[in-house]
């Protein structure tokens, strides 16, 4: 039987922060070391060919994304359909444009095995039992989600409620009773004692043809703009762009919202049925720093420590430095998280409240809860070192063969120096070539271009002055990326 791997990589993570950053969301970072979480999504399912065909999967993830995502699946030598979101919709329109893409090329009746980005899960082999067999439900025409088998009373998921045994399968399956929303305290407790219910793992296998069936019985105003916005849609190299306007009338809503919750409250004949596996596999979706902390090994006292790191006297703490040494005396329960530019201090009790005060960042027009200071470019990246009134001071480094677009400003000139490598440079009518140690200015006004012709990374010093200097004032008129 084959099966369509699909990974919905369109989340900003602001619970992460400020590891994570809206421009660099938790599912492209790798918290625990080695692959980052997305190429760790797809590298879970080596070893299941042996039991399913496993195709090429498809990712959705933001247009803002596309590149750094490009770029990770690269490293990874998976070939892959990236679908881009012109704006985040949620999770049932993209796992909609996916169902409608696979429709195309694989079939209504292969089945979607449609997985966050952002997940961990320890146990592979547990993993793949359970997959198979909600291939074979997906098959039959169920839709399947997975519950995590609960190891403690947790008020910040939901749930599903287990019906009915569905056969004798080896795997223990159940149909869907229904799905319940965050419980407090003593109903989580109630609810953990008594078996029946499985945290809610956001994971599913069903068929396009199935799923598309249920989105079109359920929520035809959503399947309508989808579909829109899917027949619109342009290629651009090696991305699917869903039509923006046609994709931004849709409705917003979660694959539980839109259609898990309705369709197990249904008794409408001919309708899909929803089947539950129970997944016991060391599952987290790192929705919390204090989550990141139960995964990551921890010393004696039960701290978790990354990094240039010094504690004294501390207990069941994060501790993370990416930058600088960070010292921690008498510290019980707290996560402290340093950055290039930002510090996080937080007790664990308080990690869901992240997202609290990344709004208000947000909605103070601070950039932190947006970009880190080393911003990844598809070209390669920079990072701001310095900034003043009327100036601002940068490294930008450029990958062998690489090229910025070639572009003008209307408020800044640039002066640039080169630290490593070689530069072609391209300033008005002139082409020319800057070694190590040789510079050139850039007047405001002026098309120019940056190209690294050489086989090591480029390496510059870049000066901005003049009266505004944001990264706005860019003027675009060729570029290798589809941005002019």
């Amino acid at each position: 039987m084959k099966l369509r791997p699909v990974v919905l990589s369109g989340g900003s993570g602001t619970r992460l922060w400020p590891l994570s950053r809206e421009f660099y969301p938790k599912q492209l970072l790798a918290p625990l070391g080695g692959s980052t979480l997305l190429q760790a999504t797809l590298e879970r399912l080596a070893g299941l060919e042996s039991e399913l065909e496993i195709q090429p999967p498809i990712v959705v993830c933001s247009e803002e994304h596309r590149f750094l995502v490009a770029e990770q699946l690269r490293v990874q030598h998976e070939p892959a359909t990236l679908i881009l979101e012109p704006v985040g919709r949620n999770t049932a329109p993209a796992a909609t444009l996916a169902a409608l893409q696979a429709l195309v090329d694989s079939g209504a009746q292969t089945p979607l095995l449609i997985m966050p980005a952002d997940h961990l899960i320890a146990d592979n082999d547990a993993f793949h039992r359970a997959v198979s067999a909600g291939a074979t439900l997906a098959a039959d025409g169920f839709v399947v989600t997975f519950g995590i088998v609960p190891t403690r009373p947790e008020t910040g998921y939901g749930y599903i409620r287990k019906g009915h045994a569905l056969g004798n399968s080896v795997t223990p399956v159940s149909f869907v009773d229904r799905f319940v929303e965050k419980p407090d305290a003593a109903t989580a407790e109630a609810w953990f004692a008594s078996g029946e219910y499985l945290w809610n793992s956001g994971i599913f296998i069903v068929t396009p043809a199935v799923w598309l069936s249920a989105v079109e019985r359920l929520r035809p105003d959503m399947l309508a703009a989808v579909r829109r916005a899917w027949e619109q849609g342009t290629r651009d190299g090696d991305f699917f762009r869903a039509e923006r306007a046609a994709f931004s009338a849709c409705p917003s809503d979660s694959i539980d919202y839109a259609v898990m919750e309705p369709l197990t409250a249904t008794t409408e004949e001919g309708a899909p049925r929803a089947a539950v596996i129970p997944l016991d596999a060391g599952w987290s979706d790192l929705g919390a720093w204090s989550s990141l902390w139960e995964a990551l090994p921890r010393d004696a006292d039960g701290n978790a420590l990354r990094g240039d790191v010094a504690v004294h006297d501390s207990r069941n703490s994060l501790l993370l430095a990416e930058h600088r040494l960070v010292a921690g005396i008498g510290l019980d329960d707290i996560i402290v998280v340093e950055t290039a530019d930002a510090v996080l201090v937080v007790h664990k009790n308080h990690a869901e409240d992240v997202k609290r005060l990344v709004a208000r960042l947000k909605a103070e027009g601070r950039s932190e809860h947006q970009l880190h200071r080393r911003v990844q470019r598809p070209w390669g990246n920079y990072e701001g070192i310095d900034h003043g009134a009327r100036f601002q001071v940068k490294r930008i480094t450029v990958k062998p063969g690489a090229s910025l677009s070639l572009q003008m400003h209307h408020h800044r000139a640039e002066h640039w120096v080169v630290v490593s490598g070689a530069a072609q440079v391209v300033r008005g009518d002139e082409t020319f070539l800057l070694r190590e140690n040789e510079s050139t200015y850039i007047p405001a006004g002026v098309r120019h271009r940056l190209v690294n012709p050489g086989t090591i990374a480029l390496e510059i010093i870049e000066i901005q002055s003049g009266s505004y200097l944001g990264e706005d004032d860019i003027v675009r008129f060729e570029d290798h990326y589809g941005r002019a």
